[in-house]
């Protein structure tokens, strides 16, 4: 992976943080959060800058990267208060970076435990658990059991 420069895609970040922020303001009752795709790739390349991450080809099924012992890792990002998922995965990365705030690394552990602690599966197929509910699985984890963090979050 190459080393962009981390100040222009915090400015570029914030700009779409802006953006989103602007168009709620025009219609509301009506979100515009920044999801799907769009955030899918920033907290891959984040978490892989962050701790040195071998990604996937985009919208490979089962796990995002492959840290470099060769856990297979989910990667979550929100902005918001929840993360959905789809599967149990070897190892999870949760991220939270709310408007304007830097990325802060919320679960960094076995993705077994998450899985067993979401909630029942929705419609959609996902279930979802809460930062905080993540925050308590993580104080729990075992140092060995963490993927080492090589690098400060970026943005």
């Amino acid at each position: 992976m190459t080393n962009p420069n981390w100040d222009a895609v915090t400015r570029h970040l914030d700009a779409l943080y802006e953006a989103s922020e602007g168009l709620e303001a025009l219609f509301p009752g009506r979100k515009f959060t920044l999801d799907g795709h769009l955030v899918g790739s920033i907290r891959e390349v984040v978490a892989a800058y962050m701790f040195g991450l071998n990604l996937m080809p985009a919208s490979t099924l089962g796990h995002d990267a492959t840290a470099p012992d060769g856990r297979q890792v989910e990667i979550k990002l929100t902005q918001g208060n929840s993360v959905a998922l789809r599967h149990a995965s070897d190892h999870m990365i949760a991220l939270h970076r709310p408007k304007g705030g830097p990325v802060r690394v919320v679960y960094n552990g076995p993705g077994g435990v998450v899985w067993d602690g979401c909630g029942k599966v929705q419609k959609n197929g996902q279930r979802v658990i809460s930062l905080a509910r993540l925050r308590g699985f993580d104080d729990s984890v075992a140092p060995s059991d963490r993927l080492t963090q090589l690098r400060p979050p970026p943005v």
